[in-house]
C-alpha cells in the first residue's frame, strides 16, 4: 500500500493546477497588503466579477479555437462593431429584440468570415483575424463616424449591463451562464472531444472520421458570437455603443486562456481554467489599481506574473 501511495504521489503533477495555485497565493497576498482598502468585500469582489465579465466569456469561446490549434486576434473589434451596430439598431427605433438580433448577427457574419477563410482558402488564422481586427475596428469607427451611440432602453441596459438579480450583477449571471455551457460542451459531448482531437492531431482527426474543417468554421462562429455578446454587454454597462469597445482585449482573453491551462499548439483546453485565468488577471488589475500604481506599472507586473505563471505551468518534453 504505501509504494502504490509513494508511485501515485510521484506521477502527480502539480503543473496542471498552476493557475489555481497562483490565484490563491494572489488572493491571500493582496488581502493582507490591501487589508485597509477592503480589497476581499463583497462591494470590491463585485467590481472585479464586472470588470472581468466581457473577457471571460470571450475567453470561454477564445478556448475552443485554440484547442483547435488556431488563434482568434480580432474579438476585440469584433465586441466594438457589435456595440455599435446594436446601438444604431436602438437608435433607428428598431427596439431591443431586433437590436439585440443584429449585434449577435454581427459577430456570427464575421465569425463565419474568418472560419472560411482559414478552413476553405487556407491562410492562417493569424494572419485572417490580424486582418479583421483591423476592417472591424475600422467599420466601427466609420459608422459610428468616431463618435458614442447612446442606448436609452431602460430595458436593455438592465438586461446587459448594470442591472442586479436577487442581489447578484446580471453580468455575473451572463459569465457563470456562457461558463456552465462551455465547459459541458469541452468536456461532455462529441463536439468537444472532436475539437481537442483536431488540435491534438488534425491528421488523425481526418483519418478518424473527423470533419476538422467543420470543427473549426463552428468555433471561429462562436468565438465570433461571444466576442458581439461581449460588446453588447459593454454598451449596457455603459449604456452607449463606442468604437473604442475591446481595444486590446484580444491580449487579455488569449492570456486568460493559456494562463488557464489551454495548450497554445492545440489538442488540450479547459473552460473552468479558463475562467479562473480571467478572474486572476481582473484581480491583478484591481488590486494593482487600489496600490496606486498607474497604467504602466501594471502592464509590466500582469506580464511577469502571466510568464512565470506560464513558464511553470508547461511540461517539460520526454527524452
Amino acid at each position: 500500500m504505501p509504494s502504490k501511495m509513494l508511485n501515485s504521489i510521484s506521477k502527480f503533477d502539480w503543473r496542471q493546477y498552476i493557475v489555481y495555485i497562483a490565484f490563491i497565493i494572489v488572493l491571500i497576498y493582496f488581502s493582507i497588503t490591501l487589508h485597509d482598502a477592503d480589497f476581499l468585500s463583497q462591494g470590491n469582489i463585485m467590481n472585479i466579477v464586472r470588470q472581468t465579465a466581457m473577457i471571460t466569456i470571450m475567453a470561454v469561446a477564445m478556448t475552443f479555437v485554440i484547442s483547435t490549434s488556431e488563434i482568434d486576434l480580432s474579438v476585440g473589434s469584433i465586441a466594438a462593431l457589435a456595440a455599435i451596430t446594436t446601438a444604431l439598431t436602438m437608435q433607428a427605433g428598431l427596439g431591443m429584440l431586433a437590436a439585440v438580433l443584429v449585434g449577435l448577427a454581427t459577430g456570427l457574419v464575421i465569425g463565419l468570415i474568418n472560419g472560411f477563410l482559414v478552413t476553405k482558402v487556407a491562410i492562417p488564422s493569424f494572419l485572417v483575424t490580424l486582418a479583421m481586427m483591423m476592417i472591424a475596428r475600422g467599420l466601427a469607427m466609420w459608422i459610428s463616424a468616431t463618435a458614442p451611440i447612446p442606448i436609452l432602453n431602460d430595458t436593455y441596459i438592465f438586461l446587459f449591463g448594470s442591472g442586479d438579480v436577487f442581489g447578484l450583477p446580471v453580468l455575473l449571471i451572463w459569465t457563470v451562464i456562457i461558463a456552465s455551457i462551455g465547459h459541458v460542451i469541452l468536456r461532455k459531448t462529441v463536439f468537444g472531444r472532436q475539437t481537442l482531437a483536431t488540435g491534438g492531431n488534425e491528421t488523425a482527426s481526418v483519418f478518424s472520421g473527423i470533419n476538422t474543417n467543420r470543427i473549426k468554421m463552428i468555433v471561429f462562429m462562436a468565438s465570433g458570437l461571444m466576442a458581439a455578446l461581449a460588446g453588447m454587454l459593454y454598451a449596457g454597462r455603459l449604456q452607449a455603443g463606442r468604437f473604442t469597445f475591446g481595444d486590446g482585449d484580444e491580449l487579455s482573453v488569449i492570456a486568460a486562456v493559456i494562463l488557464g491551462g489551454t495548450s497554445l499548439f492545440g489538442g488540450v483546453g479547459t473552460v473552468v481554467g479558463t475562467v479562473i485565468g480571467s478572474i486572476m488577471i481582473g484581480t491583478i488589475n484591481n488590486a494593482l489599481i487600489l496600490q496606486g500604481l498607474d497604467v504602466s506599472q501594471q502592464m509590466v507586473v500582469q506580464g511577469i506574473i502571466i510568464v512565470l505563471a506560464v513558464a511553470f505551468g508547461r511540461k517539460k518534453k520526454k527524452s
